[in-house]
Formats: C-alpha cells, sequence, structure tokens
C-alpha cells in the first residue's frame, strides 16, 4: 500500500516531464530542424504551431525564418581607374534550407564569418572592375550649379555622360557573384549595398585641397562681380553728380547774369537821374575799397579822387 503510493506519483512525474520534453512551439518567425541521434528527421518545420517529438532521442534545432542583417568591414579597395576608396557594405540575407544550413554551417555566428568570407571579395571584385564615378553614380543626370559657365562643372558634367552601368548596377553585380557561394550553405542573399563610400586619407586631403580651391574661385568670381557693379554704381553716381553741379552751376550764373543786370540798370538809373551824385557815391566806393587805416597815398592836387573833396 505504501508502495504504491510512491509510485504513482513518481510515474505521474516522470510522465509528465516526458510530456512537456516532447511538445515545442514554432513562432511565426523561425523554422526548426529535428534531428535524432544527430540525424536530420523528416522535412524542416516552417509553419507556426505546437508540435511533438520523442523525448531525449530527439532535439530541436531553431532558427531563423525572417531576414538578417549582416554590417562588414570597412576596406580599402583600388577602382578600375586607380582611386583608392573605403568601402563600407551591408548585406538582408536568410536561411532558405534549414536543414542545410545545419549540416554545413550549424550556428549565426558562423554564418556571418561565411558572409563576410564570400561578399567582401565580391565587392572588392566588383568596385575593381569600374571606374570610381560609376561607383558613386547612378544616373548620368547632370548637375546644377549657381555659377553659370563654370569650366569645372561642365568638365563633371561630362564625365557622368560617361557612365555606363552606375552604383545600382554595381550592387547587382557584387550580389550576383556572392550568392552561389552562399548557396550551397543554404543561405539566400537578399541585398547587398554600399553603405558608404570614402576617399583614402591621402587622396581626401587634395580633395579637400581642391574643393577649397573651387570654393575660393566661386569667391574670387563673387568679388569680381561686386567690383564690377561697384563701378558702374559709383561711375553712375559720379555722372549724375556732375549733371546735378552742370545744372546748378548754370542756374547760378543765370541768376548771378540777372542779377548783375538789374545792379547795372539801377546804377543806369541812378547815373541818368543825377550823375554828379552817382559820380560822386563811385568816387568814395573806390576811395573806401583801395584805402585802410594803415595805406598811406600822395596825390597832385590836380588829380580825379580829390575833386569832390575840393568842392567840400
Amino acid at each position: 500500500m505504501n508502495i504504491s503510493k510512491i509510485l504513482v506519483p513518481v510515474i505521474l512525474v516522470i510522465f509528465l516531464i516526458g510530456l512537456f520534453s516532447s511538445v515545442y512551439v514554432v513562432d511565426e518567425t523561425e523554422q526548426v530542424v529535428i534531428t535524432r541521434f544527430e540525424e536530420i528527421k523528416d522535412e524542416p518545420v516552417k509553419e507556426p504551431g505546437i508540435y511533438f517529438k520523442f523525448p531525449i532521442i530527439e532535439r530541436v534545432n531553431i532558427y531563423p525564418k525572417n531576414l538578417q542583417e549582416w554590417d562588414g568591414d570597412k576596406e580599402e579597395i583600388p577602382t578600375y581607374d586607380k582611386k583608392y576608396i573605403w568601402i563600407d557594405t551591408f548585406a538582408r540575407w536568410k536561411i532558405s534550407n534549414p536543414a542545410l544550413f545545419l549540416k554545413k554551417v550549424t550556428t549565426m555566428g558562423r554564418a556571418k564569418d561565411l558572409l563576410s568570407k564570400n561578399v567582401d571579395p565580391a565587392v572588392k571584385d566588383a568596385i575593381a572592375m569600374y571606374p570610381l564615378i560609376e561607383a558613386v553614380r547612378n544616373t548620368k543626370r547632370k548637375m546644377k550649379f549657381h555659377l553659370e559657365g563654370e569650366a569645372e562643372a561642365e568638365k563633371l558634367n561630362k564625365e557622368f555622360e560617361n557612365i555606363e552601368v552606375g552604383r545600382y548596377e554595381i550592387t547587382k553585380k557584387i550580389l550576383d557573384l556572392a550568392s552561389p557561394k552562399m548557396k550551397v550553405y543554404g543561405i539566400e542573399l537578399v541585398e547587398v549595398n554600399i553603405k558608404r563610400i570614402n576617399y583614402r586619407e591621402d587622396v581626401r586631403n587634395e580633395v579637400y585641397k581642391r574643393m577649397n580651391a573651387e570654393r575660393n574661385k566661386f569667391v574670387e568670381q563673387f568679388r569680381s562681380i561686386g567690383r564690377g557693379e561697384a563701378s558702374k554704381i559709383k561711375a553712375q553716381m559720379g555722372k549724375e553728380l556732375k549733371q546735378i553741379s552742370s545744372s546748378a552751376y548754370k542756374r547760378a550764373q543765370v541768376l548771378r547774369g540777372k542779377a548783375d543786370a538789374k545792379a547795372t540798370k539801377i546804377f543806369a538809373d541812378a547815373f541818368t537821374k543825377d550823375p554828379e551824385f552817382y559820380s560822386f557815391v563811385k568816387s568814395l566806393d573806390v576811395l573806401k575799397k583801395t584805402m585802410d587805416g594803415k595805406t598811406s597815398m600822395v596825390f597832385s592836387t590836380d588829380s580825379e579822387f580829390l575833386k569832390y573833396l575840393k568842392k567840400h
């Protein structure tokens, strides 16, 4: 009686353990490969749900079903026209054949190592097949510049006209080169793209110098245009000032002439009315202008200046 009370709970516990160890759940983003004694059993399970397996002797190998990312290392690569550039690439991939993946790769870390070993050489081969301009441009679209007639702009636009492949086609070439090598591991490469392209340090300094020279040339052109406009404004201002001065001088001369004529007329009228008085006043005016407190003058008795002094 006591033994049966002990055995029943033990058997129940063993049964529950066996039951729970035989049940596994597959998520929507997962796929499962069941192995029995390290041998793959049946087809991989890709549909989500609850499944059963033999406990202990069967093992559940779970792999992601959704897209995974791979970020490559930045590499220095020469282009076809011998320009060294730094290329930083990334890829999107997924496990298309989990059974093959389990046999040849096993772990996700190992998969990323294989991607590095196969995608990086494909990137080098594809970049080395084309000149730099093909890697950085997708189309022959001309670039717009603010300064018209710029020689450098025309030079660049002529280079753009020589684009035959473009960056998009180069990334497709990388994908075509690397995909067959990854397919043998049960991996499907969905996308390979270039994250960043940069010049090597020594080349970058030369590029910066050229950019500075171009900017300085733009600045000098703007300054030259400004100086030309300033000269035009100054010339126009000088012309207008001369016109104003000439008009003012003309008006002043006219007014002065009118004033002189009026004064002459007044003097003439005065002289007509009393010539003797007019002569007397003019003589005093001359004496006033020619003589002051420091001047000494000697006249003869018959001098015209003393004529009126004798009478008075």
